[in-house]
């Protein structure tokens, strides 16, 4: 057997013949030297866009100090991230991971672990949403609950129980002796950026109340300033008992945490979980650098206005395009553009004119900027978008004089 000179890479991901060597901001540069405007933002990761200059001094001076040492002792520059991170939210408690997934685990925990500290372990089940994303993990493939996610890694682990988005009779129907919580995205990303209405959220707090039941807000696309507050459930107005938190934590650094009230996260004592790498000096050094940029006065109001601004441009691009686009929906700079043709051919086109997007659900591109995106950028951006869709159109006629 001779072995293949083609990428040793495990091949799970459907990869771009397209590769990056250096990043400015909102820009990447290909290895060829072209630059593309990146509204991918790593996939809603690189928040404070490439290389910024806080976040990479921060690294830089932590990588001469210390790079790792293990939870067994403590962490004073972790104790810091998590009393800053709960001096912002609803928390008392943060746990510190490496990814959303790890930080979703920890929420899944700590929700089974609330019931069985009060003496009710058979209270473990949790309701999730049609539409879901939530990780890769197996108990996070289960809560996702999507059939193209789980195929071929046998039964899906147990205890998750999913209902139509924005159903408030079918949330209380699935509620049972067994119920342990409920897990909602506050703006679904990989799901098409779909939102039930805010009235649907307050209802899920107050059946929760009633219920005994925690609510846990996955915030790992939607948190750290991605849909123009630092937080979206505080879009909301409706406060969740465990929040995980990742992706723009580390404005491109690999860190995950999990925000919990002392009440929620009481059965968590010591030995009842863990991680090796969680809250590394260098993860916490970076993500103390990206609050301090996202906490300055003004931050969130560019985000927000950043996003009407994209949001309004988009629109009449729609207006020009209605063969190729149907809708802007989302909030701050996660946005959706819900595609009339086939959104892969849409994301293609619109590499081709040097601007970086990823689909989504419900045949959407979704449209990531870094939050410190410009004015002139998203001009940019939309040029890009229109000439993009101006080929698809022709594309579409040239097809239809063929048949």
């Amino acid at each position: 057997m001779t072995k293949s000179a083609t990428s040793h890479l495990l091949p799970v991901f459907a990869r771009v013949d397209l590769g990056f060597e250096r990043g400015e901001g909102a820009w990447l540069i290909a290895t060829n030297g072209e630059r593309y405007l990146d509204f991918t933002s790593g996939v809603a990761v690189n928040a404070l866009g490439h290389c910024h200059p806080h976040l990479v001094a921060a690294l830089q001076e932590q990588a001469t100090k210390l790079w790792h040492m293990s939870n067994l002792f403590k962490s004073p520059d972790g104790e810091r991230l998590a009393a800053r991170l709960c001096e912002v939210s609803f928390a008392d408690l943060v746990f510190f991971a490496n990814s959303g997934a790890e930080a979703m685990e920890c929420a899944i925990k700590i929700t089974r672990k609330y019931h069985a500290a009060k003496g009710n372990p058979e209270r473990y089940r949790i309701i999730t949403f049609e539409g879901a994303f939530h990780g890769r993990t197996l108990a996070t493939l289960a809560a996702t609950g999507s059939a193209k996610y789980l195929e071929g890694f046998g039964p899906p682990m147990d205890g998750f129980d999913q209902v139509p988005l924005g159903d408030l009779d079918a949330v209380k129907k699935a509620i049972g002796p067994h119920t342990a919580g409920i897990l909602i995205e506050p703006l679904q990303g990989e799901g098409g950026v779909r939102a039930a209405p805010h009235a649907f959220f307050k209802a899920l707090r107050q059946l929760c109340d009633d219920k005994g039941l925690l609510l846990i807000f996955d915030e790992v696309q939607t948190g750290m300033g991605r849909t123009g507050e630092l937080f979206a459930h505080k879009r909301l107005g409706v406060t969740p008992d465990v929040m995980p938190l990742a992706k723009a934590l580390g404005g491109g650094f690999p860190i995950g945490a999990c925000l919990a009230t002392a009440d929620a996260a009481a059965g968590m004592t010591p030995g009842s979980h863990g991680s090796t790498f969680g809250g590394n000096p260098l993860a916490v050094a970076v993500a103390n650098a990206v609050l301090d940029v996202m906490l300055k006065p003004g931050f969130f109001e560019h985000v927000q206005k950043m996003s009407l601004l994209l949001k309004q441009k988009l629109a009449s691009v729609i207006d020009r395009h209605p063969d190729v686009l149907a809708e802007v929906r989302g909030e701050g700079l996660l946005i959706g553009l819900k595609a009339v043709v086939p959104s892969a051919d849409l994301v293609t086109a619109l590499r081709a004119q040097n601007l970086l997007t990823v689909g989504a659900g419900e045949n959407v591109v979704r449209f990531l900027p870094p939050l410190i995106v410009t004015e002139t950028e998203i001009e940019e951006a939309v040029q890009r978008l229109d000439r993009a869709c101006t080929a698809l159109s022709g594309d579409q006629l040239k097809r239809a004089a063929g048949r």
